[in-house]
């Protein structure tokens, strides 16, 4: 069965991981996502770890779906070939720095003189204009430039720290998926065509200031004393291991102060509404944290649970595997790579019960398809030996 975007074509010129992973998503729900790579080694990120074949493992997960072929598009006939597979597509990404696919001839002017409704979609690190628009980018620049790094300090030192995840990359994945299926929506209703234009700053900034910025939100009211710069991790020490506990609501942190023995809280005043919970966090969570050391977790998970207090494990990543709720959820799914062996991964996330997203290719060697792909756009195969050995394609 067809996934929900079955018939809609991506031309995917980004590499890294904020546009492969937003094509990722894509391939996942039926688009033929076509990932086009210079000559040579190809996305960087297919050597960054334990490498098969040409495939580390984050290169395996986030470009899967994908077809791959190899072009030149230093040479014009590199660059031709491209706006041939362009006429016949819906959507166009790429994360080069600001300015570099106009001087390649491949920028959104260019191409919407081939395919005029084409979705056009421009991701940058810092944005297209601004002092730091023409500077190389990795997601811990975004971390720092943004207030996440600062908003993740030491409760003690103050010292900024990084998330070990790269959550800027992430999340502009993430959105500019979600902006690419809408601009394809509003093409249906309209037929025109977009250009979708998104930072990986802009979309870390926005993603923070609910809460990352309360201090900030209203004006002339700013305080640098918020809920992330002052809060203590939720986590828990037990007899055995970590936990986690929240008590947002008056019910919840009743239920706890009962479930650990210690309703003398329930009477003290600084704990008496949500708000005095949170000006006082720094003395409610250390109380909580003594509490908890004297059990081990399943023994708090099973109390918490009687009485409706929100608790989970805190489980180390080879935990994960084997969680019985990521167990019934079905999420983590096997299969033989054809090239590089055995592999674990997630599934798609969201599940369609009429158009179900799911894992159809496995993330492609360099170039893999190149032939094939000429093939189907008419490309006879004596061309492209000759524009082989012209090194125009791989």
């Amino acid at each position: 069965m067809p996934g929900p975007l079955d018939g809609v074509r991506v031309i995917d010129l980004s590499t890294m991981i904020s546009g492969p992973l937003a094509t990722m998503l894509l391939g996942d729900q039926g688009a033929d996502v076509i990932k086009v790579e210079a000559p040579g080694s190809g996305d960087l990120v297919r050597r960054l770890g334990t490498n098969k074949r040409g495939m580390s493992p984050t290169f395996a997960t986030v470009n899967r779906n994908k077809r791959s072929i190899v072009l030149n598009l230093r040479e014009k006939r590199g660059r031709e070939l491209l706006e041939k597979l362009v006429a016949t597509a819906d959507v166009f990404v790429q994360n080069f720095r600001p300015g570099t696919t106009d001087r390649m001839g491949i920028g959104e002017v260019d191409l919407r003189k081939i395919r005029p409704d084409l979705i056009y979609v421009s991701i940058s690190g810092f944005g297209e204009s601004g002092p730091y628009a023409g500077k190389r980018v990795y997601d811990p620049l975004i971390q720092a430039l943004s207030g996440l790094a600062t908003i993740q300090a030491d409760r003690d030192s103050g010292r900024p720290q990084m998330v070990r995840l790269i959550i800027p990359d992430k999340l502009t994945a993430m959105t500019a998926a979600q902006a690419i299926t809408a601009a394809l929506f509003v093409r249906q209703r309209t037929g025109k065509g977009e250009h979708v234009r998104l930072s990986m700053l802009d979309a870390m900034v926005s993603f923070l200031w609910p809460e990352g910025m309360a201090g900030y939100t209203w004006v002339g009211d700013e305080s640098e004393r918020s809920r992330p710069q002052l809060a203590q991790d939720l986590v828990f020490e037990t007899t055995d291991g970590f936990m986690t506990a929240g008590t947002v609501s008056d019910a919840e942190w009743e239920a706890f102060a009962r479930s650990v023995d210690h309703p003398e809280w329930l009477e003290d005043e600084r704990f008496s509404t949500p708000a005095g919970r949170v000006t006082y966090v720094t003395e409610r969570l250390d109380l909580m944290a003594r509490a908890l050391r004297g059990r081990t977790t399943a023994e708090w998970m099973d109390r918490f649970d009687a009485i409706g207090v929100p608790c989970a494990p805190i489980l180390d990543r080879a935990g994960l595997l084997h969680h019985p709720q990521i167990a019934a959820n079905q999420l983590i799914v096997e299969s033989d790579h054809p090239h590089a062996g055995r592999m674990r991964q997630t599934r798609p996330a969201a599940r369609f019960d009429e158009n179900p997203a799911e894992i159809r290719l496995p993330a492609p060697l360099h170039g893999e398809h190149t032939d094939e792909i000429l093939g189907q756009a008419g490309i006879s195969s004596a061309e492209r030996a000759r524009l082989r050995d012209a090194g125009v394609i791989g």
